[in-house]
């Protein structure tokens, strides 16, 4: 019995070496099933058979099925390598110079609003905040509300966007750079 321990070529817990005895390497493929159809027990880790009762393990997934998900993987990639191109084309400008806009638009230009009503940037992002608010305000008028509790929530609604945009409003008159004014 001393014999035979002394002869181990391998440590307790590693696994015996398949090449040493001549076996054929077996890997654990993802595709494989995980219970047997058969009686329905779970496979063991790399086993090609049922351990309950010796019904052999089928793949999971068919051939056909397989080939299925690899064309809609590929067209997955195809979906999102267009849309990186787009939004490209988007950062780049190359999108917006295709699409001819009317000449109207020209009016709704931020930079020419700030020239037209002589605010800075950050006094003009305010009074935008502040008329924001005030349309927040009249857009709760349109709550109908069936009970007095619910009518004094509309209020107080009210009151919150109206309180938002008298702030937003204050901010953009301090925000305002006062223009230089010609001594006479």
């Amino acid at each position: 019995m001393s014999d035979v321990v002394q002869e181990t070529q391998q440590e307790f817990w590693q696994p015996p070496s398949p090449k040493a005895a001549g076996e054929v390497v077996l890997q654990t493929i993802p595709t494989m099933a995980e219970a047997c159809p058969r009686c329905g027990s779970e496979f063991l880790l790399g086993s090609r058979f049922c351990h309950s009762c010796g019904h052999s393990r089928p793949e999971a997934l068919s051939p056909a099925t397989r080939n299925d998900a690899a064309e809609l993987a590929n067209g997955w990639q195809r979906v999102v390598a267009r849309i990186q191109m787009f939004f490209a084309d988007v950062v780049s400008g190359k999108a917006w110079r295709a699409v001819d806009f009317p000449s109207w638009l020209e009016y709704l230009h931020f930079h020419n609003i700030q020239r037209w009503v002589g605010l800075s940037t950050a006094s003009l992002i305010a009074f935008v905040i502040g008329l924001g608010c005030v349309a927040g305000a009249l857009c709760m008028g349109l709550i109908t509300a069936k009970t007095l509790v619910d009518w004094q929530a509309v209020q107080i609604y009210r009151v919150e966007w109206l309180l938002g945009a008298t702030a937003a409003f204050v901010a953009g008159i301090l925000l305002k750079r006062s223009g230089k004014r010609n001594s006479e």
